[in-house]
């Protein structure tokens, strides 16, 4: 027990390190190279050309806060997913959350033309984020109305799937009826982004991903017992039902919230959640929680740090890095996953 703990110290210690190098890491990386000293100062207060401080301040620290934000809240999100399904390759979207919120957007954007729109490009971020949000959250309540009449979990992930289908069939139409303008905005919106989050909706982003994150952590005993079986749990005194609309709760803030404020990002929610397993060697949602938080942040902020090009003034679409890296892990899962989960 002792050899385990100090493993456990080491693991945890080694990634919290990875994350504060790589946080760091990140606030150099953009378009505009930007000496050591000169970061320091504008994070410090000290004397810098007004220039440097608002590239520090007001994009990259922002930016690299909602990509850990992203990579914490999508892990967890698919770690929750996984073992309420029981299912190795559910993802934070597959109670359709990602769908509800593209149609939000999808209403918001390719819907512009008919009442106009927000002016400004800020106003056109929040109301971005706040579509998203208001799709994701009405996919959910959909989603939780089902489930008090739905009672095994196989039934309610194909209503997910289901409902995620309509309503991408609906965005599909929409899309084929829409404007060239609103269409490629649509589309960068899915492609996913950090940029688009200025500093000031971090104050709406931050407090809906807590939410999800304590709902998260007074819920690892239940993720414990649903792991072994909806009878087992019941025999251990748990209400199955509660406890399976709390999780699918707090999953709703996690991935709901990300998607609204930074696009459907894929691949991480799968992959995160089995590298923590293989890396702590446990399936004790006590520790597996807390390792999923530190490597979803470490493998999103590297994500982040690939998609920017130095030098360059574009930016890679997040979701093509999260695939690179994820797919790989989900193959192999699928491989070492033959005999069951």
């Amino acid at each position: 027990m002792e050899k385990k703990t100090i493993k456990y110290t080491f693991l945890f210690f080694c990634l919290g390190i990875a994350l504060l190098l790589l946080f760091a890491a990140d606030l150099f990386a953009g378009s505009v190279l930007l000496p050591l000293p000169e970061v320091w100062a504008a994070l410090t207060g000290g004397d810098v050309p007004e220039t440097t401080k608002a590239i520090v301040l007001n994009f990259r620290v922002p930016k690299a806060a909602v990509a850990l934000l992203a990579g914490v809240s999508l892990s967890v999100s698919g770690l929750q997913m996984q073992t309420i399904f029981k299912n190795p390759l559910a993802d934070p979207y597959v109670l359709g959350i990602s769908s509800g919120s593209s149609l939000g957007v999808a209403l918001f954007v390719l819907g512009s033309a008919f009442w106009g729109g927000f002016s400004g490009l800020w106003m056109q971020n929040l109301g971005l984020a706040l579509a998203g949000w208001t799709g994701a959250f009405a996919m959910l309540a959909v989603i939780m109305a089902a489930s008090v009449r739905l009672r095994d979990t196989m039934s309610l992930l194909v209503l997910g799937i289901m409902a995620g289908g309509v309503v991408s069939a609906i965005v599909g139409v929409m899309q084929y009826f829409s404007e060239a303008a609103a269409l490629k905005t649509y589309v960068l919106w899915t492609m996913g982004s950090f940029s688009a989050v200025p500093a000031g909706q971090l104050g709406l982003m931050t407090p809906a991903i807590t939410i999800g994150l304590l709902l998260a952590f007074l819920t690892t005993k239940w993720l414990d017992a649903l792991m072994l079986g909806d009878v087992y749990a019941r025999t251990m005194g748990l209400n199955v039902q509660r406890a399976r609309t709390v999780l699918i709760i707090s999953s709703g803030f996690l991935a709901g919230t990300v998607t609204a404020f930074c696009g459907p990002i894929g691949f991480i929610g799968i992959a995160v959640p089995h590298l923590s397993r293989m890396l702590f060697q446990t399936a004790n949602h006590r520790t597996l929680i807390p390792a999923t938080i530190l490597l979803g942040g470490v493998m999103m902020l590297f994500c982040d740090l690939v998609s920017q090009l130095p030098g360059a003034d574009s930016v890679l679409p997040v979701n093509t890095i999260t695939a690179l890296l994820g797919i790989p892990v989900i193959v192999f899962v699928i491989y070492r996953n033959q005999r069951g989960y």
